[in-house]
């Protein structure tokens, strides 16, 4: 069997348990050297006579899976399924597989770090002192303030933790809140508005669908408190970037902290000129423990869909 393997993280030189178990099933490996996610016209050559493919961020659209008569199963390297064209896949009868949790760990520690990072304005100041400059500033601590977590799923469940760590209220909102959970770890349950109300930082742990994109706009922003820290590590379109540019300007968002953007990389974007903006490249999953669990779940589903196996993480 062919399998084409694109993530940027899973290479011949890296994660070699997982590796060495897909070598094991098939001796047909192709690989993603351009260092980046690849177009349609870059996917549909190599994709075109394979049998599986591990998938990065590419954009997998209805043409690239039309191209493909061989292509029994997708097995997304991550949790989003956003640039997958799910309907395409099941209308070709092509299994479209993710691995939910393993990189949870990384991107809520991030996520978090992201609010630290701007409630102490650590970037900024390590610059200006870099530069031989000896500022001071005032900051924010974190301790006995709200954060506002909006989806409680395994990565909002690992910001909980190291909110509270930090002596947080905590309070959620989650369009499927698991409400025995939420009361069982001390996190409070809010409507959307009322979280929105209420907490000083709030970040993001949602996917991307036609429900949530731009859930984050000019209207929500105002319903936030005035100076309020936003946090998102999940995807870029949750957040209208032109209202969230506003809001910076006015000052009704105190701080942004961004892992995900509408455009990637946001070449020219406007946030970017903020210095309480603080930006890094989609690099919430990319820590070597979770790129290895990533890595062997990925395969595993790969295989146990390639050879008629149960496989719990089809998302089609």
């Amino acid at each position: 069997m062919k399998i084409l393997v694109t993530p940027t993280s899973l290479q011949p030189d890296k994660n070699s348990k997982a590796l060495e178990r897909l070598k094991k099933f098939s001796d047909n490996l192709t690989f993603n050297n351009t260092g980046r996610p690849l177009t349609e016209e870059e996917l549909i050559p190599l994709l075109k006579d394979c049998d599986g493919y591990i998938a990065g961020l590419d954009n997998i659209t209805k043409k690239v899976i039309e191209s493909c008569p061989r292509l029994k199963v997708i097995s997304r390297y991550g949790t989003g399924t956003d640039r997958v064209d799910l309907k395409a896949a099941s209308e070709h009868h092509i299994a479209v597989t993710n691995t939910p949790g393993a990189n949870a760990e990384a991107v809520g520690e991030l996520a978090f770090g992201l609010a630290l990072s701007i409630a102490r304005k650590i970037p900024s100041l390590s610059v200006r002192t870099s530069k031989g400059e000896w500022a001071r500033s005032t900051g924010m601590e974190l301790a006995g303030k709200t954060i506002g977590i909006i989806g409680l799923g395994a990565i909002g469940r690992v910001v909980a933790r190291c909110a509270q760590g930090f002596s947080m209220k905590v309070i959620s909102y989650d369009p499927f809140m698991d409400a025995s959970y939420a009361s069982e770890h001390g996190i409070e349950v809010r409507s959307f508005e009322e979280l929105l109300s209420q907490a000083e930082i709030i970040t993001l742990h949602l996917p991307l669908t036609d429900q949530t994109r731009h859930m984050i706009n000019s209207e929500t922003i105002q319903l936030m408190k005035d100076n309020v820290i936003l946090i998102n590590a999940s995807r870029g379109g949750i957040i209208d970037e032109t209202a969230a540019c506003e809001g910076l300007k006015t000052g009704k968002i105190g701080g942004l902290g961004l892992d995900a953007f509408e455009k990637e990389p946001p070449v020219d974007s406007p946030l970017l000129a903020f210095d309480n903006v603080v930006a890094t490249p989609h690099t919430g999953a990319h820590t070597k423990e979770a790129a290895e669990n990533m890595a062997v779940l990925a395969v595993e589903n790969l295989i146990s869909v390639l050879t008629d196996q149960t496989c719990p993480y089809i998302v089609n």
